[in-house]
């Protein structure tokens, strides 16, 4: 099949400037970018996109679709925002490898985040046997996957808080090996979920190791976005410095208002990397407000020994009060979301059962009121009715930072969108509000560079080779957009929209999406490094 994509703007996802031109691809391949008028020759289709922009296909760095797929292999809320590659397995908690005696356990841990499939076949135990099955269901997306250490740390020595010995660390070193040559992108953690913040820096640098030994990147949701984020990315920065490994921040912010006049000093850290050398880079998404599972707003000893304990513990009411008191006076290094957010900044996003559907959309403060008792007793009896299977939206930042950090050369643009229930808006409109609200709008960004940063740039951070950039030879994952009109159309109160002003979307020299709407074509591959 050979396509003509011309009369366009190309943007090829360099940074270089845009110019007038033409894309042709031949099956799943660009084949030549041409500047000027449209090249004479046979084609079997033709796309005319006078008046719109020709660029690579855009990366999401940090998604969440890992479960949903086998639910959903087109990811809707994905391609018609441009999107044609996703990296999985997220924060350090995600489906592999999962040791068959601990699928119970872990399935009720990741529901908040990821959601649950009942009719999956849980036993791949390994990240090769969870690639295989997601090879075998198709996506219309291409899929990567980085390796959670949650995941390594339980198959290597549990789900209980304890210091990893000599001889443990070198078994999850093995693990973590053994999934990196099937084929991962890098190893993921996220220090505020359990297990993952069980782990002390020593456990941290001693993967880290292994993945320098790939050239891959540790992907982590830092110990502290909020009171404690100096003293964390100290942690992190030594994480790099110490066993040589690139280092990139998952959704790079400030939680809380009353942490604002930490962002200078967090700049000043990332300068700091630059000038030791340390390889760094962070994603973003465009919103002043997070979206995570609500089991984050309980104490980290709540979590302790997995779901099923922390179910347990929500049973007792003694425990309850505990509860409420860490979380009214604070712990040392935690983030305390009730804290910056508040109760009334904190909405109920997704829920598991038919029972609870009317928390959804509700704040803390306003599931009290419907369920007529105290806010806190209310959020409890929900997630243990919910067996914590519940997501959450919770308001943390300022416009100045999100756009400040934005601007920064280590930025690369991603969704992190949960896609259950009432999602937060970025699952549908992260890559279109970047270029509509903050390139077009508000001149952040340039185009040039605000494509970058959702292609060649990602491209480059995850050494993902052949894409991001339209370049003869390279993959044919082409977004076409108009940039007078693009935008992005979701709310927090009505999240479920697609954004306008992308056109056409092709994975693999497929169409996904054509005249703005979505074919049901599923040419996606997992990309295996």
């Amino acid at each position: 099949m050979k396509r003509l994509i011309k009369n366009g703007t190309i943007i090829d996802g360099t940074g270089d400037a845009a110019f007038s031109g033409s894309l042709i691809m031949e099956d799943d391949r660009i084949t030549a970018v041409t500047a000027g008028p449209a090249p004479a020759g046979t084609f079997d289709e033709e796309i005319d996109a006078n008046g719109q922009v020709i660029c690579p296909g855009f990366i999401d760095t940090h998604s969440h679709s890992d479960l949903l797929l086998f639910k959903d292999r087109l990811v809707e809320a994905k391609t018609r925002q441009g999107i044609t590659t996703e990296i999985l397995g997220q924060d350090g908690i995600s489906a592999a490898p999962l040791p068959v005696e601990y699928i119970s356990p872990w399935r009720k841990n990741l529901a908040g985040l990821d959601g649950d499939v009942e009719d999956l076949d849980w036993t791949f135990k390994t990240t090769d046997g969870y690639l295989k099955l997601l090879e075998a269901n198709g996506s219309a997306p291409n899929e990567g996957y980085l390796i959670p250490h949650g995941n390594v740390r339980m198959e290597g020595i549990g789900l209980d808080n304890k210091v990893g010995t000599d001889e443990d660390l070198a078994c999850m070193q093995d693990i973590l090996r053994r999934d990196l040559e099937a084929g991962g992108m890098g190893l993921s953690t996220g220090l505020i979920y359990m297990p993952c913040a069980y782990s002390d820096t020593r456990e941290m640098i001693a993967l880290c190791k292994v993945c320098a030994e790939f050239d891959r990147p540790l992907v982590i949701h830092q110990r502290s976005e909020a009171d404690a984020i100096l003293e964390s990315m100290e942690e992190v920065i030594t994480m790099g410095r110490e066993s040589g490994a690139k280092i990139h921040f998952s959704h790079f912010k400030v939680c809380g208002k009353n942490n604002a006049d930490k962002y200078e000093k967090v700049l000043e850290l990332l300068e700091k990397c630059k000038a030791e050398g340390i390889r760094v880079s962070f994603d973003q998404y465009p919103y002043v407000a997070g979206s995570t599972m609500l089991g984050v707003i309980l104490p980290p000893w709540v979590h302790d020994g997995g779901t099923d304990k922390l179910l347990a513990r929500l049973g007792d009411a003694d425990l309850r009060k505990k509860m409420v008191k860490d979380i009214e006076t604070g712990i040392h290094g935690w983030d305390n979301f009730v804290e910056f957010a508040g109760l009334d900044g904190i909405f109920v996003t997704d829920v598991k059962t038919d029972k609870n559907k009317d928390a959804i959309g509700k704040s803390l403060t306003e599931l009290g009121e419907l369920r007529g008792k105290n806010p806190y007793e209310a959020t409890f009896d929900l997630l243990l009715q919910e067996e914590n299977a519940v997501g959450m939206v919770d308001f943390y930042g300022l416009e100045e930072h999100v756009e400040g950090f934005m601007r920064r050369p280590e930025m690369n643009v991603c969704t992190d969108g949960l896609l259950g229930g009432k999602p937060h808006p970025r699952v549908y409109g992260s890559f279109a509000r970047v270029l509509g609200r903050y390139s077009r709008d508000k001149k952040a960004l340039s185009l040039t560079e605000a494509v970058r940063k959702m292609t060649g740039r990602p491209a480059e951070v995850f050494a993902i080779e052949h894409r991001g950039l339209l370049k003869p030879g390279y993959f044919a994952d082409v977004t076409v957009f108009n940039p007078d009109t693009i935008c992005d159309n979701g709310t927090f109160t009505d999240p479920c929209q697609h954004p306008d002003g992308i056109s056409h979307v092709l994975v693999n020299g497929a169409p996904v999406v054509t005249d703005g709407k979505t074919t049901g074509n599923a040419p996606g591959r997992v990309i295996r490094m």
